[in-house]
């Protein structure tokens, strides 16, 4: 009998080891094959301690069994479940179709795994210690399962195709050569990216990757110390909420989940710049808690972003900037103490349509936060933030808005022009607070009243002229179109003279002034 024929009817080939014997009718009964001693730290993978050849099997028989094993015994499914298992030399399963389900729980890996162009139903490694896995293009029709394992050189799942989940959480991922420790662009997963208190050192690259239900980074702890980009995901498409979210610890239920209040978490961390530009989501983009380490020459870079929701509820980071750049969001949800400070703060074509504050965030500091934004003079922050408090019925905020726009629009103007815009501030606040024009008239018609009283005024021409009526002359004087006919009739000299020319200046200040809010006014209505 060939060995071929024997395969197929189910003997065992004369080569193996008593391990692997022990594996081979473990995948034709279907059952879990554990060899695992027993001692939590001989067994523990990540360990120090040695496996013998005792606890070990080649890589070329586990490639064996998943892609051309032996027939299941009857009434039963083959299948291969590994518990506390050495897999010697590289265990590679490129471009091939695995049917068998797979799943290795504490298992140790002495090469890397390759899986390029694979196709498999489930796979699941839980638990395992493992130099690299090579998975570029690799296709599944249900989970890829890798919670708790520790990759040594990188993850490579360049556009793999997830049916289902994709699971990475507690997992640890040192960078490989190109200074990345996942590298996944163009990763497309069918339902949820769960990689909850994931700790990478070296760039997380998610460019185009496309996630059909949530992607949760809860509690995850990036960091890359080599060069500029922690988490890469410009075009990152996620059809619900991105969650760089805590993560509650010790309660497995809660994965998934927002941890309630007083439960003990891990916060999202991220040491070095994130770059989610041109993403798509769905539901929103949650930074709550979140705290970011950035260098003076990295960003948390969310230009041109869209989804409905931006939680913008982290800690404020000390360095770095923060881009908003044409970004476009429904409901900003934030918080005062979680926006950079002034430099450090770019939102230029930035878009929302309502503000939801998280704590106090009084007018003072949302201005503030608007000029922070603008180096140099923009209208555009202001207005759009005049626009959204008038939205929600706070006309008079939405008033101090706009005034504070004019305030800061007077700071680049000259000179001439930067008189005239404190006489109009003076006067009735660029027209936002009309009501001060009337207490000014008020103010000098009283005063030129009383001191027109006292003038000396004789007519230019006897019999020609009205009765003399200080309150209406000095209001006369004060009405710069509107014609009393006190004025033109009397001959005033010396200071008087002075007198009568500053009142007709003020009222033409004024009368301006108050032309210009009505002109702003009606274009707001």
């Amino acid at each position: 009998m060939n060995e071929g024929a024997g395969v197929r009817a189910g003997d065992l080939p004369d080569d193996l080891t008593a391990a692997e014997a022990g594996m081979w009718q473990a995948f034709r009964n279907g059952s879990v094959y554990d060899l695992s001693s027993g001692d939590p730290q001989v067994d523990d993978p990540h360990g120090g301690h040695p496996w013998g050849l005792e606890r070990t099997v080649r890589a070329r028989i586990v490639c064996w069994l998943l892609l051309d094993g032996p027939p299941a015994l009857a009434g039963r499914v083959s299948s291969l479940k590994l518990v506390g298992v050495q897999i010697s030399g590289s265990l590679d399963l490129a471009g091939g179709t695995v049917t068998p389900y797979l799943e290795m729980r504490g298992c140790r890996f002495e090469r890397e795994i390759l899986l390029p162009e694979a196709r498999f139903s489930t796979v699941r490694l839980v638990d395992c210690d493992v130099p690299r896995l090579e998975a570029a293009r690799v296709h599944t029709e249900g989970d890829l399962h890798l919670p708790r394992c520790r990759f040594h050189r990188g993850i490579r799942l360049t556009d793999a195709r997830i049916g289902t989940d994709l699971m990475l959480n507690m997992a640890i991922v040192r960078r490989d050569r190109s200074g990345r420790s996942i590298a996944a662009d163009g990763l497309a997963v069918g339902q949820d990216f769960q990689a909850e208190m994931l700790e990478t050192d070296g760039e997380l690259s998610l460019r185009g990757a496309t996630v059909g239900v949530s992607l949760s980074l809860r509690g995850a702890r990036l960091a890359n110390r080599y060069t500029r980009l922690a988490l890469n995901a410009p075009q990152l498409t996620v059809e619900r909420t991105l969650y760089l979210t805590p993560a509650g610890l010790g309660n497995p239920l809660m994965s998934g989940t927002t941890p309630a209040e007083g439960t003990r978490v891990q916060r999202f961390e991220c040491r070095g710049g994130v770059r989610l530009d041109d993403g798509r989501f769905g539901d929103a983009v949650d930074f709550g808690q979140a705290r970011f380490t950035l260098t003076d020459e990295q960003e948390l870079s969310l230009r041109r972003v869209q989804t409905p929701e931006l939680r913008f509820l982290s800690e404020h980071p000390e360095r770095g900037r923060v881009v908003l750049s044409g970004a476009r969001v429904v409901n900003l949800m934030d918080r005062a103490d979680s926006w950079p400070g002034p430099g450090r703060l770019h939102m230029g074509g930035f878009t929302y349509e309502n503000l939801v504050p998280r704590g106090p965030f009084p007018l003072a500091e949302r201005l503030a936060w608007v000029a922070a934004a603008t180096a140099e003079y923009n209208p555009e922050p202001y207005e759009l933030l005049a626009a959204v408090l008038r939205a929600g019925g706070e006309d008079e905020d939405a008033r101090e808005v706009l005034l504070a726009k004019q305030r800061r629009r007077r700071e680049s103007l000259p000179l001439a022009a930067k008189l005239w815009g404190y006489a109009q501030d003076w006067t009735v606040a660029y027209g936002y607070r009309p009501g001060r024009a009337v207490v000014w008239m008020a103010v000098l018609w009283a005063a030129g009243s009383l001191a027109f009283s006292q003038a000396d005024h004789p007519p230019l021409k006897r019999g020609e002229h009205p009765d003399w009526d200080p309150a209406l002359f000095a209001l006369d004087l004060l009405l710069p179109v509107i014609e009393l006919g006190q004025v033109g009739f009397w001959q005033l000299s010396g200071g008087w003279q002075w007198l009568a020319a500053a009142m007709v200046l003020l009222g033409w200040v004024l009368a301006t002034t108050v032309a210009a809010g009505a002109t702003r006014l009606l274009h707001r209505n």
